[in-house]
Order: structure tokens, then C-alpha cells, then sequence
């Protein structure tokens, strides 16, 4: 029973890690922009569901505004703040995501204060569900289930369709792709809506696994995130799901397994398994060298 609660909640953590993940390896697959505003945008999906449900929006309805609205969202981080600067030096887009990430939560912290928030969800969502013999509620059954069915559809959206063939060659070379006659500009901007959207859901997820949101709640998110894209292999989205659910069994092992004493120093654990992984694959699990993109 203990083995199959931690197997849970290393799947629902590690769904959420691979939500978030998406995000960066799709920005710097292309742009090769780390875009570290880009977990901040997990607290303005929080922060907008707390709006819709104060507002009685039905929760079906909240979740698809939530995708919207963060699509919104990840079309104007890129219109505002990363397309003047497309052919700048890549310091130059890398500065201005951290200058982004933190104007974006001071602006949160003026509009809602840096105390934390409430989370809370309609009450069916705490309905328990016994699965192997162990009580999971049925937020976590969504958070597990739409997540893979998510992933999913972006695998087949990038390898089936005519915008995901025009996203795979622009990541492996964007001045041949632009010659063949592909709209890059077009191209990145969808890519920035697709994460950032996932990056919003992700967000609300979170807030009602951990019944709490704060303007500076998507920061550690983000960047344990991050960390799962590099361990993936960054610039793979098969690659950033998979360093998503590493990084996340890994969290719920180090606290589940450790004495209770270590179980504070699990962060420290989890960047030890990217500096471990990173020596025997400095790609990452599905990454390619710069010369194979070649």
C-alpha cells in the first residue's frame, strides 16, 4: 500500500512537472531562449481560476477559459516582450525573461498582495477514490489522467499536423526553414501560446493540490521544471515529459524514503540528480547536440 501511494504521488506530481516543462523546451527548441518568466505564468493561471470561481463560473468551463486565457497570455509575452528582440543576441532574450518574471510577480504582489491565497475547488474534487487500496481524490485522478491526455495531443498536434511539421523544422533550423518558405514568426508565437497554456492549467492544478496560491508560488515550480526539461533533454517535448515524471518519483522518493529529518533538504536531492544525469548525458535523456540539429 505504502509503494502504490508513493507511485501515485510521484505520477501526479511528475504530470504536473511535465506540464510546466513543455513550456521551456518548446521556446528553446526553437528560439534557444531559457524564457524564465514562463513559471510565472503558472501563478496567473492560479490567480485567474480564483477569479472565475468567485464569479460561479461552472469548473468545466473555468478549465477551458484557464487554457484560453493562458494562450492569451503566452501570445503577449511573446508579442510585448520577446519579438522586438528576435534578432538580438541570445543574452539579451535571456535577460529580459528574468527582467519579465520580475515585473510579473511584483505586479502580482501590488494587485493581490504577498499574502497567500485560498484555493479552493468545488467539493467533489476532495471526493475520495480507492485505487490498489489507497484513498486518492478525484482532483488527483484529473490531474493524472488530463495531463497524459494533454501530452498526448500535443505529440500528435507536432507529428501530424502541418503546424507541428513547420514547429520540428524551425527547431532544427530556423534560417532553412524560414527559406522554405515557413512564417518563423508565426510559428514561435504558437509556441508560446501552447506553453503558457499548459503552463495556466498546470497552475490551477497546483493551487488545488496545495489549497494555497501566493503571487511568488510559480518561482521553485518553474524552475524544478526547467530542470526536468534539461534532464529530458531540452528542445523534446517526448523529452521533457519523461525528465517531468523523473523529477517528480524522484521528489516523492527522496521525502517518502529519506528520515524525516532530510526530507527539508529534498531540493538539494533533486538538483544532485540533474549534476549526476548531466555527467553521463549532458544532452539529456532525448536531447540532441547542437551539431546533430545541424
Amino acid at each position: 500500500m505504502y509503494v502504490t501511494e508513493i507511485f501515485i504521488n510521484g505520477l501526479i506530481q511528475g504530470s504536473l512537472y511535465a506540464l510546466i516543462a513543455i513550456g521551456f523546451t518548446m521556446i528553446y527548441g526553437i528560439l534557444r531562449l531559457i524564457n524564465f518568466a514562463h513559471g510565472d505564468v503558472i501563478m496567473i493561471g492560479a490567480f485567474i481560476n480564483i477569479g472565475l470561481l468567485k464569479m460561479s463560473v461552472p469548473w468545466p468551463i473555468a478549465i477551458a477559459c484557464v487554457l484560453v486565457l493562458g494562450a492569451f497570455i503566452g501570445f503577449v509575452i511573446d508579442k510585448v516582450a520577446f519579438y522586438p528582440m528576435r534578432d538580438a543576441p541570445q543574452v539579451t532574450g535571456f535577460i529580459a525573461s528574468l527582467a519579465l518574471s520580475l515585473l510579473i510577480q511584483n505586479l502580482g504582489i501590488l494587485l493581490f498582495t504577498a499574502q497567500p491565497k485560498n484555493f479552493s475547488l468545488p467539493d467533489f474534487f476532495r471526493e475520495n477514490i480507492i485505487v490498489g487500496g489507497v484513498k486518492v481524490t478525484f482532483l488527483s485522478i484529473i490531474i493524472i489522467f488530463s495531463s497524459i491526455i494533454l501530452l498526448a495531443l500535443l505529440l500528435l498536434f507536432v507529428h501530424k499536423t502541418k503546424m507541428g511539421v513547420a514547429m520540428r523544422a524551425t527547431a532544427e533550423n530556423m534560417r532553412v526553414a524560414r527559406l522554405m518558405g515557413i512564417k518563423v514568426n508565426t510559428v514561435i508565437m504558437v509556441a508560446f501560446m501552447i506553453g503558457s497554456a499548459l503552463a495556466a492549467y498546470a497552475g490551477m492544478l497546483w493551487g488545488g493540490r496545495y489549497g494555497q496560491v501566493d503571487p511568488l508560488m510559480g518561482f521553485l515550480p518553474g524552475l524544478k521544471a526547467f530542470v526536468a526539461a534539461v534532464i529530458g533533454g531540452v528542445g523534446s517535448i517526448a523529452g521533457a515529459a519523461i525528465g517531468g515524471y523523473l523529477l517528480g518519483f524522484s521528489e516523492i522518493l527522496f521525502v517518502g524514503l529519506l528520515p524525516g529529518r532530510m526530507s527539508g533538504y529534498r531540493d538539494a536531492f533533486v538538483f544532485g540528480l540533474l549534476i549526476l544525469i548531466l555527467l553521463f548525458m549532458p544532452n539529456g535523456i532525448l536531447g540532441k547536440s547542437e551539431e546533430q540539429r545541424a
